[in-house]
């Protein structure tokens, strides 16, 4: 439970900017979805309020209690990853869902707390200078297991947002050049294995139009050119809130999810991007700078980890929208339309807090 100097340590300016850019991303959506059966800005809207309480929820559990229990978790969550393979529902060619009543989730967005709950405990015991290669395979295994089974569903733009949180941590625990060269190495056998065995046809074509998307202005470079010419379009001021040529005529594909951004471009122009830009920088530098304020090793791997999780998925989205990363479906936190997404990103910041307002309680 929360008492009273708990509560006024509350981080409420850091829950103020992940409201306020969680409410810009329902603006956005309603904008761009609106002549779209399905009401996709309420339904963000319910999530909001759910992923709201969520972060309460965790704010109420001392966060040492949740990473004593996340191996349980981890194990629970592997089981379910695995089980969608099988009974999983197909959305957008993953079998990656599961029924929720009237909502769809993706227990694979959850799975990232999960890990990194379950990394805050492999390393809060960890006291070396260099970090081991046994730690190191072991934080290895615990994100790739979780990491390979969403890859087979097929959904590798939530597999590789594993990766921060392994970087991350291996970081903060002091690389070596072993270590360094080790990844090198993995990295390199996974991408030649990845593009023989694992990657489909118009995943690699993905890959191969990234340096030329006119190449296949019909195909697998519409995306990118769609994308770039709404956010040429939008020029410094932007062409208004709902009068989008490129979302509102529907030649932007997925404009309420992985493309939210270029809706933005195109409807606010530069300077709305700006401002976006801000809020959010101030919110990652608000997580970035809390990762001192920890009572202890676990806390502070929580944290840094957040951030890093969190600044991967808003640079990658960027970066593929505007053409210099293969479009992966990586959604961007807050603004992108996505219950999993949105809950996942409350509850990650609700271990943050959490970690800020227990720095005084006795370890």
């Amino acid at each position: 439970m929360i008492d009273r100097v708990q509560l006024r340590e509350i981080d409420w300016v850091l829950i103020g900017l992940l409201l306020v850019n969680s409410v810009i991303g329902i603006l956005l959506i309603y904008s761009s979805s609106q002549y779209q059966a399905g009401n996709f800005y309420l339904r963000q809207a319910i999530w909001l309020v759910i992923s709201l309480g969520a972060l309460f929820l965790v704010l109420s559990i001392d966060y040492k209690i949740l990473v004593g229990f996340s191996p349980y978790i981890y194990v629970l969550f592997i089981l379910l990853l695995i089980g969608l393979l099988v009974f999983g529902r197909v959305i957008s060619g993953a079998k990656s869902w599961i029924r929720l009543a009237v909502f769809g989730g993706q227990p694979s967005e959850l799975a990232k707390v999960v890990v990194l709950l379950v990394l805050a405990r492999i390393f809060a015991e960890f006291r070396r200078t260099y970090v081991s290669l046994e730690f190191g395979l072991l934080s290895g295994a615990v994100v790739f297991a979780p990491m390979a089974v969403v890859a087979l569903q097929p959904d590798l733009g939530t597999a590789i947002s594993f990766l921060p949180l392994l970087l991350a941590s291996l970081v903060l625990a002091g690389m070596n050049r072993k270590m360094l060269a080790l990844l090198l190495i993995i990295t390199f056998l996974a991408g030649f294995a990845g593009w023989n065995y694992f990657l489909k046809d118009y995943q690699k074509q993905r890959l191969t139009t990234l340096m030329n998307p006119g190449q296949d202005p019909r195909g697998s470079g519409y995306h990118v050119l769609q994308s770039k010419i709404a956010i040429g379009s939008g020029g410094l001021a932007g062409k208004g809130f709902k009068k989008g040529s490129q979302s509102q005529l529907r030649f932007l594909p997925a404009r309420h999810t992985d493309f939210i951004f270029s809706v933005l471009g195109e409807e606010f122009g530069f300077v709305g991007v700006f401002f976006v830009f801000l809020s959010y920088f101030f919110f990652l530098a608000r997580i970035f700078r809390s990762v001192g304020k920890s009572r202890d090793r676990a806390g502070m791997y929580i944290v840094f980890m957040t951030a890093c999780l969190l600044s991967f998925q808003f640079l990658i989205n960027v970066m593929m929208i505007v053409g210099l990363f293969p479009i992966t479906g990586v959604p961007i936190p807050m603004l992108s339309y996505g219950g999993s997404s949105l809950l996942t990103t409350f509850i990650a910041v609700g271990l943050v807090v959490n970690v800020k307002m227990r720095r005084f309680v006795n370890v």
